[in-house]
């Protein structure tokens, strides 16, 4: 039995609605930040959906060492504290360091550990220790059962609220796939999963020393992902997806991401109907 994932006062998983975990790659100037939240707040209340803002405050795994990397911690975190208060919205962003889990989880109420980072020990203890919950991403170098040891070990550390999210598995170069028959292995771990649907479709190192991707198979993603019963799906989105800062190459404009969450949202509706009559 899948459990859930507290997060505020939503909760992931069980009878709960779909969750959105939406945002920039990185964040993005004071306006444009307020302009993502705003449209996906109110995209999601309109459909009964729970939100959590995403965005980081460093990018730190760049292709480049040219390519911007975001405000860094003192002034990412500010910016997520004001945008948590302005919307009211509960927030999250990424760790990467053990030293930043303290501060992070001051401000934001889920700790994301990044793919790449998910097995670093000390890292995951620290997030633990905070007492927020944490969204472990699965590394993309890891077969889906292996995150049962990153749970253990978040666990042990006092960890009670875990999401895993699923984003995609090295498939030779410059290629992730998503293998739906791992997903099911993920979900039988225990927490609650979500499914990045925008990282999946990225090809690593793919462009000119940057990451490039598939934003065109995102939609399609998201309705094989909600079918499947993941109670939660990420999303990185921009009003002008070219001129993000991070992630261009896979990012949704925020049409369609109102597209992909009706559609997402009917999905997650008819299998519930589908469960109910089954039952009776």
């Amino acid at each position: 039995m899948t459990g859930t994932c507290r997060v505020g006062n939503l909760s992931i998983g069980g009878e709960s609605p779909l969750t959105v975990i939406a945002g920039p790659c990185v964040l993005e100037d004071a306006a444009t930040n307020d302009q993502i939240a705003q449209h996906l707040r109110e995209t999601c209340r309109g459909l009964g959906l729970s939100f959590i803002f995403k965005a980081s405050f460093d990018k730190a795994n760049r292709s480049s060492g040219r390519s911007p990397r975001g405000p860094g911690l003192e002034d990412g975190l500010q910016e997520l504290a004001r945008l948590r208060a302005t919307f009211d919205v509960p927030v999250t962003t990424d760790v990467h360091e053990a030293s930043q889990a303290a501060p992070v989880a001051a401000v934001v109420d889920l700790l994301q550990v990044p793919a790449f980072l998910v097995r670093q020990t000390d890292l995951l203890i620290a997030c633990a220790e905070t007492g927020k919950p944490v969204n472990a991403k699965k590394g993309q170098f890891m077969a889906p059962r292996e995150m049962q040891h990153v749970l253990a070990k978040l666990r042990e550390a006092g960890a009670g609220n875990i999401l895993l999210t699923e984003r995609g598995t090295f498939f030779g170069y410059h290629r992730l796939v998503n293998d739906f028959i791992g997903l099911g292995d993920l979900m039988e771990l225990g927490a609650p999963v979500c499914f990045d649907i925008t990282h999946s479709t990225q090809l690593p190192g793919g462009g000119e020393g940057v990451t490039a991707g598939r934003p065109d198979r995102a939609a399609l993603l998201a309705r094989a992902a909600v079918a499947a019963d993941v109670p939660a799906i990420f999303i990185e989105c921009h009003p002008e997806p070219a001129r993000a800062r991070s992630d261009a190459s896979t990012m949704q404009s925020l049409d369609a991401v109102a597209a992909i969450l009706r559609s997402a949202r009917a999905i997650h509706e008819a299998r519930r109907t589908d469960e109910t009559s089954v039952s009776v």
